[in-house]
């Protein structure tokens, strides 16, 4: 499948292609019948990280299942060489369930973490969730949105670009969507449960964790110094406020 043949017609969001990997056949399996069942019917599969990259590196793949402990690379390994060729979300399905772990994950650029043994219709939801903040489009239409500009950085939703002192800067889709929700809610303070059900689009179970290490990803993004930051600020209690520093305009005299 060329990337140039992109598919149309029925729903995005069922249309998309999802590549599942994972070296235990039966979850390949299991996962491939749920996700057909739901509609989905552009699903590629790989047993090792390997395989998976070299798929990544020939196919436009729209969401990855990656599984954690494989032989050869494992996913946390392989997961910075696939965010070369696809800002596509990364779930990692794993076994592993410490906080550690789970910030490791987050760590390697993984969009969500899903442990093993899972409720298949949770994993649907959490794809549904995130292929729909990834194709916000109207109709089969692109939507051109104003970018968001500011006195450090640049932001274009429609085109999945940020750029820093005018250079492009590689983000992950979750990224991307954590930033726009940000710049969407200006001066708000907006509590952890919040930024999660709205970005992640599932209730939060009080999972904090991914929200701060995401925040602090973005962080070592965006600002000058994350660790004073000027645009996403911790109100220490109630959660974070982004501050907009608007981009100085030169006065013609």
């Amino acid at each position: 499948m060329d990337k140039k043949n992109r598919k149309k017609g029925k729903n995005r969001v069922e249309n998309a292609t999802i590549l599942i990997v994972d070296d235990e056949d039966a979850i390949v399996q299991m996962v491939r019948r749920v996700l057909k069942k739901e509609g989905f019917t552009q699903i590629l599969t790989a047993n090792r990280s390997e395989e998976a990259l070299e798929i990544v590196k020939k196919e436009t793949v729209d969401l990855i299942l990656l599984d954690v402990m494989m032989p050869g690379q494992t996913g946390f390994e392989v997961s910075p060489h696939i965010r070369r060729f696809t800002n596509a979300p990364i779930f990692f399905l794993t076994a592993k369930t410490s906080d550690l772990d789970k910030l490791s994950g987050f760590d390697c650029g993984a969009d969500d973490y899903i442990t093993k043994p899972f409720n298949p219709l949770e994993l649907i939801a959490r794809i549904r969730a995130h292929l729909k903040r990834t194709y916000q489009e109207k109709d089969g239409a692109i939507t051109v949105k104003t970018s968001y500009e500011y006195e450090r950085f640049t932001f274009y939703p429609d085109f999945a670009e940020l750029v820093v002192n005018g250079e492009i800067v590689g983000c992950s889709a979750q990224l991307l969507q954590l930033l726009q929700y940000f710049c969407d809610h200006p001066n708000i303070v907006l509590s952890k449960d919040q930024i999660y059900e709205n970005v992640w689009g599932v209730p939060s179970y009080g999972d904090s964790n991914t929200v701060m290490v995401h925040i602090r990803k973005l962080r070592e993004k965006i600002e000058k110094d994350p660790s004073n930051p000027d645009y996403i600020v911790t109100i220490r209690g109630l959660g974070y406020k982004f501050i907009p520093i608007m981009a100085r305009k030169e006065i013609q005299g």
